[in-house]
């Protein structure tokens, strides 16, 4: 067997100084070829016919390496001969101590006159029986011993050359293997060589599964297959070392139990009545426990990742680091297709390359002659870090040819002609331009995300299609829902093109009611019993991930040295930037990164070193209800695609492991195929705002996808009626186009217009950009919970509501010029805060543009709150005598949300304002303040009659 080391050193060394890389694959498949050549021109050939070219380099790596699997082979033969001649001595000592003979004292003659000397000879023996016959017994008990020994020696030798020659020999088979199929692949085999090929790999896999088999065997016994007993039935190794343990174990058991009744009768230490305390057991963990249904992520094998690199290795070489990409290999059929269809449905998983090069691919066909190439994206990070990318490769600087256009953010210039935008700018591209004539190809990337700007912009996009044939119009989508697209947009053609997923193994878990608890125990039982790797667990919010974070601190503690170190890191979308970012962080060597995340890490990120998933099945759902106008965050199932696509998370860097701690049933039977489009699942008053600004009216046969329900948009047209939005045609007015330019809620856009009225625009300008982060100004550690709300209420002093309360932290903030350590000690997001300065400086210039004159009065809260109410006059609450409030038109009991400042104002508020209905735990109010009833008929009489209004409070009015 050549010294495989040696040989592999060399092979990288000659590797390194030849084409500037070396790799482990590579090293193996070159050193496969020199152990087999009989010659270095053999080698020399193997080579060129694979296409890598180097002339005398070439013949001298050859020759070297023939030179050192020659000496290798040598080295091998002599310790070989060595080996036989060593075991030879043995037994010839062996065989001289076997023929001793008695010595007496006068004797001179050798053994032959000693045999033949007669009754001499006889009388000499007889003289000396009396002397030595006990010697002789005792010589011949060792003689037989030595045999013994020598023969067990000899054998146990054997037997360890044997083990040793039979891994050398299915190493040698599974590299002629490896390498047979990368060299004949495409090719078209002889019979006979393509049954040398069957016969040798069906032998290596029927030896491998016969060591399987037989591991850990302490006999070398047969044994039923473990496949016998059926899952869930009896483990045939425990069994089998239990009646072990019980056949040789007898005194050892009654020893036991003789200890365990001594120790049930004494006590050593403390009252006789004292319970002795319960042995610490160590943990458990059996991989019975997740079951392995048959289910296997698609992935590359060994041989084909053996391919893939060495040809990554020579386009690495070249310089083209963009041709080891997937889509590379459609290039020239995806250009063909896109030349004979004007739509073009692209199926494509995460890393095939589809973001970054098709726009480049369509730029060097020419298309960027006759206009831009618009790509959107479903969010701003996306947007700004592909166009980045894209930059670098072009070689251009970014904001020149390639830039990006996102809110807040406009990277872009006239020599642009490859653009990344978010959908929702997109649809303001709609607004200034509907033809968008400056526009060659519009690719909607990420289409599966289906979110509410993307199923507006389907709809857009196709009707523009049929107007101008001159458009190319491309959907990408990562999940194999391209059907639907296809039949959406007129029987589109469909292009698949692969990603770079490693295989993966989906084990399941039957149902369990703490699904906490099985997380942990599933994170343990990897963290114990498997090679390394991170973890990535997928949870349903906040609340559980803090909760998990704390039952695995607990139990690390716990067991302390027992397990690796284990660093746990949790991600959701509340958390601070810095802390979010540590998940980046490198870990020790020794250590085990697990990561507790909400469905923010199914798409939005992707983190390296993930090797194993653990997949809770359940998520929130944001969704919405246009008979009670209450939005609602709810635990529910995922979908199967969403399912796939974490199970997906463990493939990216190598094979990995995903645990789904539900039934195979339940995924089958259970869970739908894709999630319910966000547009049937919100409040659609913005989208009818927006079709409405964009000269669309004829909603009932308006193309979309998926059509939100009847019921939301009859809610939806006569909230913006009431709003003044809309006049009793149904057309825009002069304020519901004023609303239109605001890139808001339209209950916001209309308390921002009425601040001018009531002289505090300033101030509504900075509540309506708090708003508009979406709850995520304050965040309470767990371990600082106290502090944290301490710290909130020093902005809610004087009980002004939680609308002032959010108007003192950014007046405080600004104090402080923007002060990062300032949010920090006040446990507030500085991230959220940083929006909120951006969202109020874009409409401090759309108020500008507007004509809307920016007057301030700070210290008038009546006249900031009516502002407040002209927007949300529909949401009204009035205190019942149980405690709760009842809406005025909705007629539902709701209360206020525990984290609101009012929740704590004694005597409770009679008459309030808010921002916002949920339903978690119960049906709360979020955002709430103290209001005036008599307010209601100033400043909505078309909605509150006065009547109405008395029968509840008639004094106050």
């Amino acid at each position: 067997m050549p010294n495989e080391p040696s040989v592999k050193t060399l092979v990288s060394e000659k590797l390194m100084s030849f084409l500037r890389f070396s790799h482990p694959l590579v090293v193996q498949y070159t050193a496969a070829i020199s152990q087999n050549a009989n010659s270095p021109e053999e080698i020399v050939d193997k080579l060129l016919e694979y296409g890598v070219d180097g002339g005398d380099d070439i013949r001298s790596l050859a020759a070297d390496l023939f030179l050192s699997v020659s000496r290798s082979d040598k080295a091998a033969a002599k310790g070989s001969n060595s080996r036989r001649h060593e075991e030879k001595s043995l037994a010839d000592l062996a065989r001289k101590q076997r023929q001793y003979r008695l010595i007496v004292a006068e004797s001179d003659g050798d053994d032959d006159d000693d045999h033949d000397s007669g009754a001499g000879g006889a009388s000499s023996s007889k003289s000396a029986s009396g002397v030595v016959g006990g010697e002789d017994d005792k010589k011949k008990r060792k003689a037989t011993d030595d045999r013994e020994v020598i023969r067990a020696l000899r054998k146990k030798s054997r037997q360890e050359y044997l083990k040793k020659r039979e891994k050398e020999k299915l190493q040698q088979l599974d590299d002629w293997i490896a390498e047979e199929k990368v060299l004949l692949e495409g090719l078209e085999l002889s019979e006979v060589e393509r049954l040398e090929y069957k016969h040798n790999k069906e032998i290596l896999e029927a030896t491998n599964k016969f060591s399987e088999s037989v591991a850990g065997s302490d006999g070398g016994e047969y044994r039923f297959p473990e496949a016998y007993d059926g899952d869930g039935l009896i483990d045939q190794r425990r069994r089998f070392g239990a009646a072990s343990k019980r056949d040789t174990g007898g005194f050892e058991k009654l020893e036991s139990w003789e200890d365990h009744q001594l120790q049930k009768a004494t006590v050593k230490f403390g009252s006789k009545n004292r319970k002795r305390e319960a042995d610490d057991y160590q943990l458990l963990f059996d991989d019975s426990l997740y079951k392995l249904e048959g289910q296997l992520l698609p992935g590359k094998s060994l041989d084909e990742e053996i391919t893939q690199k060495l040809d990554y290795v020579s386009k690495k070489h070249i310089g083209d680091g963009r041709k080891c990409l997937p889509i590379y290999q459609f290039k020239d059929k995806l250009l063909q297709m896109i030349r004979d269809n004007q739509v073009l449905v692209i199926v494509g998983e995460t890393g095939s390359g589809k973001t970054t090069q098709l726009p480049q691919y369509l730029h060097e066909a020419g298309y960027t002659k006759q206009g831009k190439i618009i790509c959107t994206q479903p969010r701003r990070v996306a947007a700004m870090s592909v166009a980045a990318r894209v930059a670098v490769e072009m070689g251009v600087k970014l904001g020149h040819e390639v830039g990006f256009k996102i809110r807040f953010e406009d990277c872009t210039s006239e020599k642009t002609v490859v653009e990344y935008m978010t959908d929702g700018m997109l649809l303001r591209e709609f607004s200034s331009q509907p033809d968008l004539k400056n526009c060659s190809v519009i690719m909607v990337d990420e289409a599966h995300e289906r979110t509410v700007s993307t199923d507006i912009i389907f709809s857009l996009v196709k009707d523009l299609a049929r107007q101008r044939s001159d458009l190319k119009l491309l959907i990408s989508s990562a999940t194999l829902d391209a059907e639907k697209f296809s039949d959406y947009f007129d029987c589109a053609p469909i292009l698949e093109i692969p990603g770079r997923q490693y295989p993966v193994d989906i084990l399941y878990k039957q149902p369990v009611d703490e699904i906490l608890e099985e997380a942990v125990a599933a994170t343990l039982h990897i963290h114990v019993t498997q090679q390394p790797g991170d973890i990535l667990v997928f949870l349903t919010g906040q609340e559980d991930i803090e909760t998990v974070e704390e039952m695995l601190r607990e139990k690390v503690k716990h067991y302390g040295s027992k397990m690796g170190e284990l660093i746990i890191h949790p991600l959701f979308a509340n958390l601070p930037t810095e802390l979010q970012a540590r998940i980046f962080d490198p870990i020790p060597e020794k250590a085990r990164k697990v990561i507790l995340a909400t469905n923010i890490a199914e798409t939005s990120l992707t983190i390296e070193g993930i090797r194993y998933v653990i997949d809770s099945g359940l998520c929130k759902l944001s969704s919405y209800s246009p008979r009670t106008d209450m939005g609602s965050l709810q635990v529910t199932d995922i979908s199967k695609a969403s399912a796939m696509q974490r199970a997906g998370r463990a493939g990216r860097t190598g094979p990995g492991k995903c645990i789904r701690l539900y039934a195979p049933d339940h995924f089958q039977n259970q869970m739908e195929d894709n999630c319910v489009p966000e547009i049937q699942r919100s409040d659609i008053v913005s989208v009818v705002l927006t079709l409405k600004a964009l000269g669309i009216n004829d909603f009932k046969n308006f193309d979309f996808m998926d059509p939100p329900s009847d019921e939301s948009m009859i809610k939806a047209l006569e909230l913006l009626y009431a709003l003044g939005a809309l006049n009793s045609k149904g057309d825009l007015t002069r304020i519901g186009k004023l609303m239109a330019e605001f890139p808001l809620d339209p209950k916001l856009s209309r308390m921002l217009i009425a601040a001018e009225k009531y002289g505090c625009a300033e101030e509504v300008m900075t509540i309506a950009a708090m708003l508009s982060v979406d709850n995520a100004i304050f965040y309470s550690p767990k371990n600082l919970q106290a502090m944290a709300e301490n710290a909130k209420k020093r902005f809610e002093d004087g009980d002004v509501g939680d609308h002032i309360a959010l108007l003192r932290v950014y007046n405080s903030w600004k104090e402080t010029d923007f002060s990062s350590g300032w949010c920090r000690e006040n446990f507030i997001q500085a991230r959220s805060m940083k929006r909120a300065r951006d969202v109020r400086d874009q409409l401090m210039n759309l108020m500008e543009k507007a004509g809307i004159e920016l007057n301030s009065n700070p210290n008038d809260l009546d006249a900031i709150k009516k502002a407040i109410m002209s927007g949300f006059f529909p949401h009204i609450g009035i205190l019942q005598g149980s405690g709760s409030y009842r809406i005025l038109k909705g007629l539902q009991n709701v209360q206020i949300h525990p984290k609101s400042g009012m929740a704590r104002v004694q005597p409770n508020p009679r008459w309030v304002v808010f921002h916002e209905l949920v339903l978690t735990r119960k049906e709360y109010m979020r955002h709430v303040s103290e209001v005036k009833p008599k307010w209601l008929l100033e400043i909505a009489p078309h909605y509150y009659e006065r009547k109405e209004l008395e029968k509840f409070f008639p004094r106050q009015l």
